[in-house]
């Protein structure tokens, strides 16, 4: 194999590697709007308890308001019955009388509704409390295990370049910068085996003259396919190329 080819298909390995690396770099900050958005439902749920409950309490109160309204009025009556010496305005009276006591009982009846029901409100905004708050924890370690799979993946994004570079020494800038635009063109192959006569970045069969140049090794060779560079593909050859990257 030309030891320009050879290093190429080094730098090759490693550009894949970075090509990877950078896709899953890509993916982690949606990754963690995914995880942060499981919260939201569980905050409106929170809000939503807090909401009716404090609904129900405002209804509870317009209620003891009414009662007391009422209480009030019915003292005020008992006074007038008191002092009045009219036997009709008596009676009148205690008919009102009994008539806010009705509305006083109905009420009070209505008001231990409401407080049933801002009990089980009460629960239902508790239980979704401590779902929140159980989340919350559970979100935390789930984007803080993101944030090391990042830091990571910078690590090892940065090695890659480093022995990329590495690589690279020695083959020539103008071999280099075909190589890059094929590799970016071509979905991260630009030097590809032949075999049997078949292009395997491309998978066409090349003419006789380019099938005799890769075997030969004398100079780089191209598909006339696709443009990419081209080496004589041998298991022995894939065994020892494996090895080494």
């Amino acid at each position: 194999m030309l030891p320009e080819v050879e290093k190429l298909l080094r730098v090759q390995h490693h550009d894949q590697k970075i090509k990877s690396i950078d896709k899953e770099l890509a993916g982690i900050p949606v990754e963690a709007e995914d995880i942060s958005e499981r919260l939201v439902a569980d905050r409106s749920a929170v809000e939503a308890a807090k909401l009716e409950m404090q609904h129900t309490e405002v209804a509870i109160k317009n209620l003891e308001l009414d009662i007391q309204t009422r209480r009030t009025t019915i003292s005020k009556l008992k006074t007038q019955q008191f002092e009045t010496r009219k036997n009709e305005e008596y009676q009148r009276m205690g008919i009102e009388i009994e008539r806010y006591a009705a509305e006083i009982a109905g009420l009070e009846d209505k008001e231990i509704e409401l407080m049933e029901k801002s009990e089980s409100q009460r629960k239902v905004l508790e239980a979704a409390r401590a779902k929140l708050s159980e989340n919350e924890v559970s979100v935390k370690e789930e984007l803080e295990d993101l944030e090391a799979l990042a830091a990571k993946l910078r690590s090892d994004r940065e090695s890659e370049l480093a022995a990329r570079d590495a690589a690279s020494d020695g083959v020539d800038d103008a071999v280099l910068d075909n190589y890059h635009r094929l590799f970016k063109s071509k979905n991260g192959i630009a030097v590809a085996g032949l075999v049997d006569e078949v292009c395997q970045g491309c998978h066409m069969k090349v003419v006789k003259s380019t099938v005799i140049d890769v075997k030969a090794e004398n100079h780089l060779a191209h598909c006339e396919n696709c443009g990419r560079i081209l080496y004589w593909w041998t298991d022995e050859r894939v065994v020892k190329n494996r090895g080494e990257y």
